[in-house]
């Protein structure tokens, strides 16, 4: 396979005749530009990036490949490359057909030396503010995949955002830690289409779902007679995976046999199936997942210490729900929302009744378990909870103490709850649940809650 193109390299110059190649070369050699001079275009489409700064200028007449040609395999991959021809014969319905085709530029020989290198500049200036319009477009649009995926305004999911945000663009492994259901399959799939990966093939497998005798088949492929059964070549998830991201979810399952066979792929970036002698070299990416603390594994002798140290080195933790008390109302609106949609129905309306009784509920299913109420909701079912460790349904009415502390209890999520929602002031808020402003305020005050949030300034600072 071709190497790339070195990204330092501003311009790229096909010519077939030497003499002149070199006497270009010079030119822009001498301009203080960094040049790669080439005497044929074959291969160099596959050679460069989509991102690759520069811009080529190419002979048109050539034995092989000619310039318009590789005007087509280039703009086939990227149409805003900038790509000048030159030819000596001065034809002229040439010209007009390389421009029609997306040429930059158009030179005849015999041409000025500045004109060549004024050509170049203004082409260079254009790929520059190309590719910070792309990048700013790519930037955005990685925000607004972040915050239509992983929803929610606490500090947490916040820092969250940002971590994925910064650790996506690496090459690095990651370890995602997190309770069942508080979405780390969700948070893999941010990082792989965040990253330059993004085209390649995203596998995901849950470990702790393989059954110990074909574990090793599926990861790491076999062989024909490689055991009994099996009578072709398999390719395993790791191999299918090459060029993009596998995602090990519940990796803590794992046997301590593949453990190590796992460790040496980490290490080395290859893969032998099993029953064969080959070793497949690997480009992928992997995202391992747990719900257990692995460092206390590791000290137990249940997980092996050198695979945890090579898979901590860019740990993301998925805080659970009840850590996230902000973002329950938000994420129940959006998945309460999607269900309609998906079932074509009318969105239900959440009393401030039942808002508190979301806001009160400890989560122990996380998001998931979050979804799966907000769905039962939109399709009008009732909202109830399971807060018990027996499995009995709560409604929201039983709350430990006498009846004062269940009535502050109650006063105090019934105003959490609507503080939630969007106010513009200390008079909605108070028609909305029915008290006199000055009472409002009070009860604010008794209960510690107040407006100091993004979308809320202070009581004192509203009529």
């Amino acid at each position: 396979m071709s190497q790339p193109i070195d990204p330092r390299v501003q311009v790229i110059l096909i010519d077939d005749d030497p003499h002149l190649r070199q006497a270009l070369f010079q030119t822009l050699d001498l301009a203080g530009l960094n040049v790669l001079p080439l005497a044929e275009a074959n291969g160099l489409a596959e050679r460069i990036g989509r991102d690759w700064p520069g811009v080529v200028v190419s002979d048109i007449r050539m034995p092989g490949m000619d310039g318009l040609e590789l005007l087509a395999q280039l703009h086939g991959q990227d149409p805003e490359l900038p790509v000048l021809l030159i030819t000596g014969h001065g034809d002229v319905p040439l010209a007009v057909q390389a421009m029609r085709s997306g040429a930059y530029d158009f030179l005849e020989k015999p041409f000025a030396s500045d004109a060549l290198l004024d050509s170049v500049r203004r082409a260079l200036a254009l790929r520059a503010l190309v590719l910070d319009n792309r990048s700013l477009r790519l930037a955005l649009s990685d925000r607004q995949l972040l915050s239509s995926r992983l929803v929610g305004v606490s500090a947490a999911m916040l820092r969250l955002r940002e971590q994925i945000g910064a650790l996506a663009a690496t090459k690095a492994d990651v370890l995602i830690l997190g309770e069942t259901g508080s979405g780390k399959e969700v948070v893999a799939r941010a990082l792989h289409d965040l990253s330059s990966r993004r085209n390649g093939p995203f596998v995901a497998i849950n470990a702790g779902a393989l059954a110990e005798s074909v574990v090793e088949s599926e990861l790491f492929g076999h062989e024909p007679g490689a055991f009994t059964g099996a009578q072709k070549r398999r390719i395993g998830k790791f191999e299918f995976a090459n060029g993009g991201t596998l995602f090990l979810d519940e990796i803590e399952s794992m046997s301590l046999d593949v453990q190590v066979k796992l460790l040496r792929m980490l290490q080395e970036r290859v893969v032998e199936r099993l029953g064969g002698n080959q070793l497949i070299p690997l480009d992928i990416r992997v995202i391992a997942a747990t719900k257990e603390d692995l460092r206390q594994s590791a000290d137990q002798g249940r997980f092996r210490a050198d695979l945890y140290y090579r898979l901590n080195v860019a740990p993301l933790r998925i805080a659970p729900l009840r850590e996230r008390g902000e973002d329950v109302l938000m994420l129940f609106d959006y998945f309460a929302g999607e269900a309609s949609v998906r079932h074509d129905l009318t969105p239900n309306v959440l009393q401030p009744a039942q808002r508190a009784l979301l806001l009160r509920h400890n989560w122990p299913g996380n998001v998931r378990e979050l979804q799966n109420v907000a769905e039962r909701f939109a399709l009008g079912l009732e909202l109830a909870l399971d807060d018990s460790a027996d499995g009995k349904e709560s409604t929201g009415h039983e709350v430990s103490g006498g009846l004062s502390e269940q009535v502050e209890h109650f006063e105090k999520s019934l105003i959490a709850a609507e503080l939630e929602r969007s106010h513009s002031s200390m008079r909605s808020l108070a028609e909305a649940l029915g008290v006199p402003r000055k009472t409002l305020h009070d009860k604010l005050r008794k209960h510690g809650l107040n407006f100091d949030s993004a979308s809320h300034p202070h009581p004192d600072e509203l009529d």
